[in-house]
């Protein structure tokens, strides 16, 4: 196929972004899934991407903390990519000894690490610009409006939203367009469709789908969880606890027996699913192997039928997959709420 011709193009949100229709995930490279892998093994990975048509990374200043950003700051200053590329990165949350540290969206903190963001990665300009976790301490109104400031500045052209709730939002879209919101959302995590993906297709706000995988299940079922390394943090997530993955690697073994036979492999189908919620949405699957990254690509030649759909969404329904899918000390949309700017004003 031809280089820049594989992965296709998709307009994410409403203001102009447009990006590959499935992006790659930069964070397993640094931190999370174990011990950081090699540099030029990665920088080698995302130039292979970006020459295959996918062009959208995603990364995050946490991810290391700041390792991930070094990483594709490197890869994106050779190789001939750096123009091509559709960055997206993160602020707001800090990660350290095992446990989330503090989150901010103060508009001080806000503007530092956008700041600190663009020296690593070696831009001028990052082209989507995500909350990572909403601060429950200041309004979305305040943190919104210092990332307004860095648009009008040029120092981002998108803003986007992690893990944030409708009415989060809602009220962060009224201060100014939010292109993208960035959320979970998998065959066995889907409980965004219920407010979430509405409000977002109801404002015109791309979606942007992680873990699509479920963190790499959906690739080998329970052997993805051999050999994991002490400091994997799949460890220690409710759905791969001993209790728990049992019951859910049957969820695994029927989209393998299906996989096998629609002619493709079990990732490729639980990724298929994924591209057809509409074309608004780009999973953004991770992986620190080229072969794995090749096979995600497939998944975009999968073609699912209604039938097909609903097969898979009945493997996986609300009430059979077993387990949280984020451990309590660890915020989700459902923690996201802020104080009112005017309750805030009076303080």
């Amino acid at each position: 196929m031809e280089a820049g011709r594989v992965a296709g193009r998709i307009k994410l949100g409403s203001q102009g972004l447009e990006v590959s229709a499935q992006g790659l995930g930069c964070m397993s490279m640094s931190a999370f899934y174990g011990p950081p892998k090699p540099e030029q093994d990665m920088i080698a990975l995302i130039h292979h991407a970006v020459h295959s048509g996918v062009t959208f990374l995603d990364t995050s200043d946490m991810y290391g903390p700041f390792t991930n950003e070094i990483l594709l700051g490197k890869a994106l200053k050779n190789g001939g990519v750096k123009e091509r590329v559709e960055l997206a990165t993160k602020f707001g949350l800090r990660y350290a000894n095992g446990k989330i540290e503090n989150i901010r969206g103060d508009p001080a903190y806000v503007r530092a690490s956008c700041e600190a963001s663009l020296k690593r990665l070696h831009l001028d300009c990052i082209d989507l610009y995500y909350q990572h976790r909403v601060d429950t301490r200041i309004p979305i109104e305040v943190t919104i409006g210092e990332l307004k400031k860095l648009v009008e500045e040029g120092k981002i052209k998108y803003i986007g939203l992690s893990e944030a709730s409708a009415s989060t939002i809602r009220r962060a879209h009224a201060v100014h367009p939010i292109t993208a919101v960035q959320l979970e959302w998998s065959l066995w995590s889907r409980d965004v469709e219920q407010e979430i993906i509405p409000t977002c297709r109801e404002l015109g706000i791309g979606i942007v789908a992680y873990s699509p995988l479920a963190r790499g299940f959906f690739s080998s079922g329970v052997k993805s969880l051999e050999n994991l390394s002490d400091d994997d943090i799949r460890k220690t997530l409710p759905r791969f606890q001993s209790e728990n993955v049992e019951h859910n690697k049957i969820i695994f073994e029927c989209v393998n027996e299906m996989a096998t036979r629609k002619g493709c492999t079990p990732s490729q189908l639980a990724l298929a699913w994924v591209h057809h919620q509409g074309n608004d949405v780009c999973p953004i699957p991770g992986t620190t192997r080229i072969e794995n990254f090749n096979d995600n690509i497939g998944a975009l030649s999968v073609k699912l039928t209604p039938e097909d759909m609903a097969e898979l969404e009945s493997f996986a329904s609300e009430d059979v997959v077993k387990g949280d899918r984020w451990r309590n000390d660890i915020p989700t949309w459902k923690d996201s709420e802020t104080p009112s700017l005017s309750s805030w004003k009076t303080v």
